[in-house]
């Protein structure tokens, strides 16, 4: 008998390699057959194949288990994927990683700051089953990648950053659980009005493409700057298309603009707000006439208005800039931006897969630059700043008169 367990493992090792899984069935079911009464056994302790596949093997080569033509397998079988046997995993996943999340927010790719193990531990710290190779498997089917450490130029890595990320992601939270409106605003880059040259590329019939201009002086048409105005769970966002300066005042007319025409009859019994704005800029968190025209449209539509900025050197983060400017960017591409009606119709014209819409509008008032505010009236501010970096976290109550 040890001749015959002998034949059987150099048979074995001679052809396994060469091998599908079907075909190592049979050939275990084979030569327990020729053993015949207890050659399932000793095929087992010889090649370790499981009795199950073995009498499987024996099935199919009598043909009372015929398997269908062209597979291996019977349909269905393997094990069903993690996500199948536990529906909640990857939402569980999304969670874990959305406030983490790193990289360049207008590019297909993302990477986590946290490692497939980590993840792995925090999910079965949940109750889930599953392992760092399947996370793997499922952060690559989210566009995810595995990037290598590297510096980025991002302007200054404040110690503080992914901590005023985390407050950012859960106050947005928070004011969504409550049904009350959470907004991202900014202004995009200044664009000359006339036949320029617009950046991009776009289909025309052969020798059709528009003819623009060599120079980009100012023209005419002088410069618009659009300020967006995008809410972030209803996914719409409002554009106002100034033709003055981009100042504080500006900024919080677009935001009065959105409220008026979009935000209060989406909110009708809303009675506060919470904006994300970036550091800088025309509502930047040191700007004293940002926080005073803030105050008067608190007070206007008696509103409690909270704001968070994002940390120096991370714009980038602000959603507006991949979810609206990223999409009216490629929308206007090789298009030049000949006068103020192509501008707002291309603006208002923006769509995405994700369902955004967009309303447009010119603002021709004037908004000079240089106002000074005065002490007194940051003194007379309803302001109550947050514990954690005042300067970046605060809320302005309604001033009400007496």
């Amino acid at each position: 008998m040890e001749d015959v367990e002998r034949g059987i493992r150099m048979r074995h090792a001679a052809l396994a390699p060469h091998l599908n899984e079907q075909q190592l069935r049979l050939l275990a079911a084979a030569e327990a057959n020729v053993i015949g009464h207890g050659g399932a056994s000793r095929v087992h302790s010889v090649t370790g194949a499981s009795f199950r596949t073995i009498q499987r093997g024996i099935a199919e080569l009598s043909g009372a288990e015929p398997l269908p033509l062209g597979r291996i397998r019977k349909a269905g079988a393997g094990r069903k994927k993690a996500e199948t046997n536990q529906p909640e995993l990857a939402a569980a996943l999304d969670r874990l990683i959305e406030p983490t999340t790193r990289g360049d927010p207008e590019s297909g790719l993302r990477w986590t700051c946290k490692s497939t193990r980590t993840l792995a531990a925090e999910l079965k710290t949940q109750g889930f089953v599953i392992g760092h190779v399947k996370v793997s498997e499922m952060l690559a089917d989210r566009d995810y990648s595995l990037q290598s450490n590297r510096k980025v130029l991002e302007g200054g890595d404040h110690p503080d950053r992914n901590h005023q990320f985390m407050m950012i992601d859960a106050r947005t939270k928070a004011f969504q659980a409550s049904g009350d409106p959470v907004i991202s605003v900014d202004a995009k880059k200044k664009e000359l009005i006339g036949n320029y040259k617009n950046n991009g590329r776009e289909w025309f019939p052969l020798g059709e493409a528009p003819k623009v201009g060599v120079y980009d002086f100012i023209g005419e048409g002088g410069k618009v700057t659009p300020y967006g105005v995008l809410d972030i769970g209803r996914n719409e966002a409002s554009v106002s298309v100034g033709t003055d300066h981009d100042t504080a005042a500006f900024a919080v007319a677009s935001i009065r603009t959105w409220w008026e025409t979009m935000g209060k009859p989406a909110y009708p019994e809303a009675n506060r707000l919470f904006i994300t704005a970036d550091g800088g800029g025309s509502n930047g968190s040191r700007n004293r006439l940002w926080k005073v025209e803030l105050q008067k449209f608190a007070s206007d539509y008696d509103l409690e208005i909270t704001v968070s900025h994002f940390p120096p050197g991370t714009s980038k983060w602000n959603k507006i800039e991949h979810r609206l400017f990223g999409r009216i960017t490629q929308n206007w591409r090789g298009r030049p931006l000949i006068s103020h009606e192509v501008v707002v119709g291309l603006i208002g014209a923006t769509t995405s897969t994700t369902g955004l819409r967009v309303r447009a509008g010119l603002d021709k008032r004037p908004y000079p630059t240089g106002q000074k505010v005065p002490d007194a009236e940051m003194a007379a501010l309803v302001i109550e700043r947050a514990d954690f970096h005042g300067e970046w976290n605060y809320t302005l109550a309604p001033r009400h008169q007496s």
